[in-house]
């Protein structure tokens, strides 16, 4: 079976529609799937549901789609370097189902090893705990959180042989093994495609079988989400 298609484009033709739920690997703008984050927005698809740690950053990322208005509703833990994500939510433009950090990697890991639901003391007497069913485990409150299992996932990997096995590159690993898990179907762009056993097994991050199809992009942009400079010292 061909994993590997020729552009971006053509990975995601057939596989995108409007009112999907789909997870985006990457962490800010860290690991992000950016050739396919254009393509998701060259496809026209809308009132899509986002599953993401954040989106990106204004004009760049999540960021574009939420400029053309292509997601409906993000499922995140943290919004706060998108301005127009703030401003879409505020003006009631955009729905949010915030998640705790951990619980939406849980949800994704959950998703992806066919777990339905997982009980967690995050969120027990919050605003996140609202609605949901609680249960005592050794005298402690639980909140159950269902899993997410996204109709797509497109992730980001650093080398991928042409079976699909992957390897991340540091922390850009971050959520894209568990979004990768968790799709019906896995779309991974990748940086360095090589010859399926070229890889050490031992070194393989996520197997292939996760893996339906394949996008080659050597050279991403990997724009810097926030740039600190440190004087040197005697300057």
């Amino acid at each position: 079976m061909n994993k590997i298609f020729p552009s971006a484009d053509a990975a995601l033709k057939g596989i995108v529609a409007d009112g999907q739920l789909l997870a985006v690997g990457g962490f800010g703008l860290c690991g992000i799937p950016e050739a396919l984050i254009d393509a998701l927005r060259d496809s026209g698809a809308k009132n899509l549901t986002v599953i993401s740690n954040n989106a990106g950053v204004d004009g760049f990322g999540l960021g574009k789609l939420l400029e053309t208005r292509q997601i409906s509703k993000m499922i995140s833990s943290y919004v706060g370097e998108n301005k127009e994500f703030e401003r879409q939510y505020l003006a009631g433009e955009l729905q949010l189902e915030f998640t705790p950090q951990g619980t939406l990697a849980e949800k994704l890991r959950a998703g992806g090893a066919g777990i339905p639901a997982f009980f967690t003391k995050t969120g027990v007497g919050t605003l996140v705990a609202e609605g949901k069913e609680l249960r005592e485990f050794d005298g402690e409150a639980y909140v159950m959180e269902r899993a997410l299992v996204p109709d797509v996932s497109l992730v980001k990997a650093h080398r991928a042989d042409k079976s699909g096995n992957l390897q991340f590159r540091l922390t850009a690993r971050n959520f894209n093994p568990a979004a990768a898990m968790a799709g019906k179907i896995c779309v991974v762009e990748v940086e360095e495609i090589v010859e399926t056993g070229a890889l050490v097994p031992d070194e393989i991050h996520l197997p292939g079988i996760y893996v339906h199809r394949i996008v080659h992009n050597p050279n991403p942009e990997k724009r810097i989400e926030k740039r600190t400079i440190t004087e040197k010292a005697g300057a």
